[in-house]
This record gives C-alpha cells, sequence and structure tokens, in this order.
C-alpha cells in the first residue's frame, strides 16, 4: 500500500495555500481522438482476448489492455502542468463493470489504473514540484435514492450495502496501486456518495492506514440542484462529517454557469475548494463534443482564482492538455482562496 505520511498530507494542504493546484483535464476526451475498435479495446491481455460481451467504450479496461496509451494520456496532462493527475477508474466498480461482464477484475483494474498514474506522477515529481495522484471514484451507473420507476417511487435497483461493497473493492485497489489522495466524483446522488465514503472510512480503520479525501459534486442543471435535489451547501452538509480535503464540483456544466454554485460551496466550506467543469455545454457537432476553447475556460476558471473562490481548479468533459495548459497559465499568479485555519493548520 501506498502509505501516504502526514508529512505528505500537510504538503498537500501546505500547497493549496500557496498557490492554486491544478487537477487534469477529461480522459474520456483523449481517448476518442484514438478512434479505438472493438479490438484495441481487448488488446492482447489473456481474459479480454476471448470475452464474449462487446468491450469497446469501456474506457477503464484501457489499464489492462492499453497501458501504454494511458501513460501517455497521463504524462500530457503533467506536461501540461498538472499537479494532480486522476486514475482512469471512473467507472472501475463491480457494478459498472458488470454490464461488461468484467466485474471479477475491478480490483485489478483500480489497482492498475494506481499503478500507472503513480509512475507516471513519479517521473515528472521533483521536490520543489511535487504531483499527487488521486483515486478517481465514479459514482456507478444506478443510484440509491432515486427510483428506476416512475408509477414505483419506493423502487430501487440497487441498495446501500451493495454500493458500500463495491466501492470498498474499488478503494483497496486504488491504495494498493499508491493513490496519494481518493477522489469521490460527479456526485449526482448524495446517498450514492456516502456509500464510497462509508466504504472509504471501513478501509482506513481496517488497514490502519488514511489518505486524503476529496469530494466533488455534480450540479445538473440551472436548478442548482444535484440529480438527488440537494443544493451546494445541502450537499455540503450532508458529506462533511467525513471530514474531506476538499470539496468541489465538476462536470454538467461549464464554468460560467457553475460559478455561482462553486461560490456557495466556497463561502460554506471549511475546507479546500475545487472545481473542474466541462468545456462548456455539450454540443455533438464538436470534435471534442464541447465548444468552450483553452482561452474561455482559463478565463473564467482564472475570474474564480480572483475571486477567492477556489484552491484547485482543472476540467472535465471535453477539455484537453491544451484546455489544462491554459489554466495552469491564467492561475500561476492567483493567491488561492484562504483556507479556514482549522483545516490549513
Amino acid at each position: 500500500f501506498n502509505t501516504m505520511q502526514p508529512d505528505q498530507t500537510e504538503l498537500l494542504m501546505r500547497l493549496m495555500c500557496e498557490r492554486v493546484l491544478i487537477i487534469d483535464g477529461a480522459f474520456g476526451t483523449m481517448v476518442q481522438q484514438h478512434h479505438l475498435n472493438e479490438e484495441a479495446f481487448r488488446g492482447n491481455h489473456p481474459l479480454l482476448c476471448t470475452h464474449t460481451h462487446e468491450l469497446k467504450g469501456d474506457n477503464d479496461i484501457l489499464v489492462l489492455s492499453q497501458p501504454i496509451l494511458v501513460e501517455d494520456i497521463h504524462r500530457a496532462y503533467l506536461s501540461a502542468g498538472a499537479d494532480i493527475i486522476e486514475t482512469n477508474s471512473f467507472g472501475a466498480t463491480t457494478i459498472a463493470q458488470d454490464d461488461y461482464g468484467l466485474g471479477f477484475l475491478t480490483r485489478q483494474m483500480n489497482q492498475a489504473a494506481a499503478a500507472i498514474a503513480r509512475r507516471v506522477a513519479d517521473e515528472f515529481s521533483t521536490p520543489s514540484h511535487p504531483r499527487f495522484v488521486a483515486g478517481s471514484i465514479g459514482p456507478t451507473n444506478k443510484t440509491g435514492s432515486i427510483s428506476p420507476d416512475v408509477s414505483n417511487p419506493a423502487q430501487r435497483n440497487i441498495t446501500f450495502l451493495e454500493l458500500v461493497t463495491a466501492y470498498r473493492e474499488a478503494v483497496e485497489g486504488l491504495a494498493e496501486g499508491g493513490a496519494d489522495i481518493l477522489l469521490v466524483e460527479t456526485v449526482f446522488d448524495t446517498l450514492n456518495a456516502k456509500a464510497a465514503l462509508f466504504a472509504i472510512e471501513s478501509f482506513f480503520e481496517a488497514s490502519g492506514q488514511r489518505l486524503p479525501v476529496m469530494i466533488s459534486g455534480t450540479i445538473t442543471d440551472t436548478s442548482g440542484r444535484t440529480l438527488s435535489g440537494q443544493t451546494p451547501e445541502a450537499f455540503l452538509n450532508s458529506i462533511r462529517p467525513f471530514n474531506p480535503i476538499a470539496v468541489g464540483l465538476n462536470c454538467a456544466l461549464g464554468a460560467t454557469l457553475m460559478r455561482p454554485y462553486v461560490a456557495a460551496l466556497s463561502a460554506a466550506a471549511d475546507c479546500a475548494i475545487l472545481c473542474y467543469p466541462n468545456a462548456g455545454l455539450p454540443n455533438p457537432m464538436s470534435e471534442t463534443g464541447y465548444d468552450e476553447t483553452p482561452e474561455e475556460i482559463a478565463a473564467s476558471l482564472a475570474s474564480f482564482a480572483q475571486a477567492g473562490l477556489v484552491n484547485i481548479v482543472g476540467g472535465c468533459c471535453g477539455t484537453t492538455p491544451d484546455h489544462i495548459k491554459a489554466i495552469a497559465h491564467a492561475v500561476r499568479p492567483v493567491t488561492p482562496r484562504a483556507i479556514p485555519a482549522s483545516q490549513s493548520a
């Protein structure tokens, strides 16, 4: 296991107080540019070559079938200025991978995803500019709070315990592979997030190690609420007992539309704030599926930083290394949001 020592956690906290840190951009956007076919998704992996399900589109399996490609994407983001890279494990839970018949490989997928990111981060890391690996933990493709049947509000297609079990396996793999941080991200249902956080805490207690935890929610539209109905402040209060090192928002919206919700979180949170929006709203006619240019998203996030709202910024869907490079350049001279003394001390 990677046991992040207290001085390393303190280093991360100190850096978030000294400058605005950069988290990387979208992984799927980069994969799409390679136009991989079914054979490429299977690679030469012995279990995947003869697998009975179609695997095209399962980006998480690339850590086993195309590890060099995954390395190259991480390397591109680090070269662009990322301080934190996310593991390619967003959908690497048994719940999501069962759609591909690959639930039995999820621990191995998470371990490999973290090991690849760790290896590349270590290539770039220096004493004056350390790089960190954030273990990406996505929301799964099921929801614990919302019925899948509009005529039966009480129905659920997943239980809290099933979510906890799936998340615990993912967390174990990410820790084994060397993640520095655990990032519960794109939270559309806070009950799912609580299952992930419960799994993380149970892993900490069982293993005797503890990693910093970051949590990022998703405001699904201009109603200003998550899919399960919470405002940013309600979302924050729901996950506050888990003592995250940072909370924030990602995905769904571009930076301009996201700003009031980031501001609400920033005003209420007693920890660091992260924000990594999409490159604007979706546009199927665009090459990346999104229209916002590197200069546009960089200007928006720089204004967030200048207003004292954020400690970590980056990009989600539709962003590329060019976006991250522009963001890093734009926020470099800006002082980050002041973290309350109880957290930054």
